[in-house]
């Protein structure tokens, strides 16, 4: 299975919240529904971000690095936190 990267970035304060991976369901699901959807390498099937916190990400804008091999993927936080630590963003230096 083919799993790509996709940084996922707010796309009004341009702040980094999490790095995840989605295969073609996963991107065909976000494309389709509107939400971010990844695959959980863990879990090992698709889950939609937010899911169970309710936290979701709402997707504004979906675009390619020039190697066609990372997704950029602009959205609105529909809610407060973004890390399954509570935190904002996964790349929490504090």
């Amino acid at each position: 299975m083919k799993l790509t990267p996709a940084i996922i970035q707010d796309a009004t304060t341009q702040e980094v919240y999490m790095l995840g991976f989605m295969n073609d369901e996963a991107l065909a699901l976000t494309k389709q529904t509107g939400y971010v959807y990844f695959w959980s390498r863990k879990r090992n099937r698709l889950w939609k971000k937010g899911e169970s916190s309710g936290n979701t990400l709402l997707v504004k804008k979906i675009s390619t690095d020039c190697d066609n091999d990372t997704l950029l993927i602009k959205v609105k936080l529909m809610g407060n936190v973004v890390c399954h630590t509570g935190k904002r963003t996964c790349f929490n230096t504090s």
